[in-house]
């Protein structure tokens, strides 16, 4: 019997799951969790237990060590009832081209056990909500990349999954391509719960509610994307003056709390998250006649926070 508890709200429970292949830790005791309409970020780089998790979670990978529940079942004790609440497009869509768009879903409604009378429906709707209303009588192998991506995603909403895990699904995409499922994604998480592993950095930025970065198999982040973009705001300036000036006035300025000289009379001055102080060193650089030639804010990206978190050696036990 499903739980209901007062974590309900969590489709998916990862309570301290590790994985071991023999002496290596893939996964080690690594917990989340993913609540109703959240678009989860999943990063990670190559080796760093990313797709390890995933398979965990999918049930195709049983953890050495915690649980992984799924719309409150248990993934290893009600595996069948788990994984109906699970739709997964894998990052290449597994696809039969020479079937119909109509036929390839037809063929995966009754994989899923959808009785005789809901696969028409629920085809149709899978169709409307994937942009492929037109596409029914189309051979998948004459599709675009971009719709037999669509194509993917339709069958792994057809039998309307609490969540849906999406590997790489922009992958080999055109430009208006990416766009298109970025978009498409977005409107899924107002349906469903969503986890979209990817290494395409900005698509997190665009697409994700949440974002989390796995590195040596442990959880290194697990924010916002609010809070990120928070984080990647901007706390220092690059500053360049024409003539000597003097670094004792600068420090004593409100809100600055180091500056570096980077090259002659040139520096980087840090301020207070969520302070400005711009405007106060260009009238204190006006009146001191120092000759103002740069004032430029310093910000730090996705990309910048990635590879600070993730190029850090692991620890020696």
């Amino acid at each position: 019997m499903k739980q209901t508890n007062s974590r309900m709200s969590s489709l998916i429970e990862v309570n301290n799951v590790s994985r071991h292949f023999g002496e290596h830790c893939a996964v080690d005791d690594v917990s989340f969790s993913l609540n109703q309409s959240e678009i989860l970020g999943f990063l990670g780089p190559n080796g760093a237990g990313k797709s390890t998790t995933m398979k965990m979670i999918c049930g195709n990978l049983a953890p050495s060590v915690g649980e992984i529940k799924i719309h409150g079942y248990d993934i290893l004790e009600q595996p069948k009832l788990a994984k109906a609440e699970l739709g997964f497009l894998a990052d290449t869509p597994p696809l039969y081209t020479d079937l119909t768009v109509d036929e390839y879903l037809q063929y995966c409604a009754k994989l899923r056990g959808l009785k005789a009378g809901a696969i028409t429906t629920s085809v149709t709707e899978g169709k409307d909500n994937c942009g492929l209303a037109d596409m029914g009588h189309r051979l998948i192998a004459n599709l675009s990349k971009g719709y037999q991506q669509r194509v993917g995603i339709a069958q792994a909403i057809l039998h309307k999954p609490s969540v849906i895990i999406l590997d790489e699904p922009t992958v080999g995409l055109d430009p208006i391509q990416i766009l298109e499922i970025r978009q498409l994604i977005r409107q899924l998480g107002q349906k469903h719960s969503v986890i979209l592993s990817t290494h395409i950095l900005p698509e997190v930025q665009q697409s994700c509610s949440r974002v989390q970065i796995i590195h040596h198999g442990k959880l290194v982040l697990n924010e916002s994307i609010d809070s990120l973009n928070n984080r990647m705001s901007s706390s220092s300036l690059l500053v360049k003056f024409k003539r000597p000036v003097d670094i004792s006035m600068l420090k004593s300025l409100s809100d600055i709390t180091d500056i570096t000289e980077t090259s002659d009379n040139q520096f980087r001055i840090q301020h207070g998250q969520h302070k400005n102080p711009a405007e106060t060193i260009a009238n204190l650089a006006v009146n001191e006649n120092w000759g103002l030639l740069e004032l430029t804010p310093e910000t730090h990206n996705m990309e910048q926070i990635f590879l600070s978190l993730t190029q850090a050696e692991p620890h020696d036990e």
